[in-house]
């Protein structure tokens, strides 16, 4: 899993203080850019996920590191999904990694405490241009991840009579009162814990067919002013799934449960559809659940396809590092040596967006399926922006995811409409960018 994660944690937070009272450095201007030898050490901030554990980060360091003789990397791992909140509370206290993979730049490239990367650091990504702060790029663009997608339980829609994945929304409502019939609940979510976030995807997906389909650039014209989240087509989307939950379509026990176990209660055939990022697919190729499962893009109302996905998620490199060019020189070698790739794609579901590379032989039937699906959208021009999940000029800014997350636990619960939660995080984007 390489999301991006939004909000503040209170796990982070006591993260910090441990550093600073162990005297840990976790920054580059710390007093570990010199280690035995005079051998630069830089600082990698890494994130633990199920797919991407201490096993995958270490072998992946020990190959750019070969790559890239005479510098030391010392890892660090944040201590929750919220890595993003985190980053900024190290920068915060001087403390900012040299190296940070699949952490939000925003905010940080504004205020001088990243490089950026060249058009010839660029010349072999397939998005050079993604997510640009100022005209700038300061993550790597190394992979595409469609998010979400919904991921099906082959046995239960066939339990349900449903033979066809649905073509257009009102096809998968159909399909959702077929499953509630059955006393199946047709849509897993999550959001329990730290993991607010994982009620979301539902609502990314909305947008995405209703919103960005029809204005790819909405989220920038937020930003400019030009746009509103009470919109009528931005609270159509939230209508949607407040429709969904009332009619008793989205499991709303799973409200309470965090990352992990919601993708544990889909494995435990629980619910029958898990909207998810591409990722999952990795997971249900290594570790198969007791059924076959299936993928389909979240259905449009007039049946064309739409494809929420993100580019980036690669390295960024703090501008403090003690020696900035060997940062840069080992994050490319981190980010392009293909056994990397091959091992992100294996553990992580990734579709790399590098020029030339080719996925690993014996990919699993769901990476497969999920690869096809996103391929074909890509030569329909099919693609949009994953809400929430983009980044840099054109994303949310900071603060408002969190409050998105925890006004669709309200309008899923019942606590809230798809009017209020607009209105609302209109106030609060007012506040956020005063």
């Amino acid at each position: 899993m390489s999301r991006r994660r939004y909000g503040l944690a209170a796990a982070a937070a006591g993260a910090v203080l441990v550093l600073a009272a162990t005297g840990c450095t976790a920054g580059g201007s710390g007093s570990s850019s010199a280690g035995s030898g005079g051998r630069p050490v830089l600082t990698f901030l890494t994130f633990e996920t199920p797919n991407l554990d201490a096993k995958y980060w270490d072998a992946a360091i020990a190959r750019a590191s070969a790559k890239v003789p005479g510098v030391k990397i010392k890892k660090l791992v944040a201590p929750s999904a919220d890595r993003n909140g985190y980053v900024k509370q190290l920068a915060a206290s001087g403390q900012l990694p040299d190296l940070m993979i699949s952490v939000n730049p925003d905010g940080l490239a504004q205020s001088g405490k990243l490089t950026a990367w060249s058009a010839a650091d660029l010349a072999d990504y397939v998005s050079p241009n993604a997510n640009p702060i100022g005209g700038k790029i300061y993550q790597l663009p190394y992979n595409t991840q469609p998010t979400p997608l919904v991921y099906y339980n082959k046995d239960l829609f066939a339990k349900a009579g449903i033979t066809a994945t649905p073509a257009t929304y009102q096809q998968f409502l159909d399909d959702c009162a077929k499953l509630k019939s059955k006393s199946i609940d047709p849509i897993i979510v999550g959001g329990g814990g730290k993991d607010t976030f994982a009620d979301g995807y539902p609502d990314i997906a909305a947008v995405g067919t209703d919103v960005y389909r029809a204005r790819p650039n909405w989220l920038a014209e937020r930003r400019s002013g030009k746009r509103s989240f009470t919109d009528p087509a931005f609270v159509g989307a939230l209508k949607k799934v407040q429709d969904l939950a009332a009619k008793g379509y989205i499991d709303k026990s799973g409200l309470s449960r965090d990352y992990a176990a919601t993708e544990q209660a889909f494995r435990d055939g629980k619910g029958a559809m898990y909207p998810m990022g591409s990722w999952f697919a990795a997971s249900a190729d290594a570790k198969k659940p007791g059924f076959g499962v299936g993928v389909f893009p979240w259905p449009s109302d007039d049946g064309k396809t739409v494809v929420p996905a993100y580019t980036g998620g690669g390295m960024s490199v703090s501008s403090t590092a003690p020696d900035v060019p060997l940062a840069k020189k080992w994050a490319k070698a981190f980010m392009e040596d293909k056994a990397n790739l091959d091992a992100s794609v294996r553990a992580d579901g990734s579709i790399i967006a590098i020029r030339g590379y080719t996925p690993p032989a014996g990919m699993g039937p769901v990476y497969r399926a999920t690869d096809a699906l996103y391929q074909d959208a890509a030569k329909r021009h099919a693609l949009v922006n994953s809400f929430t999940v983009e980044t840099g000029d054109t994303g949310l800014v900071p603060g408002v995811s969190d409050r998105l997350w925890a006004g669709t636990a309200d309008l899923i619960s019942g606590r809230t409409t798809a009017d209020e939660l607009a209105k609302n995080l209109d106030t609060e984007w007012a506040k956020d960018t005063k």
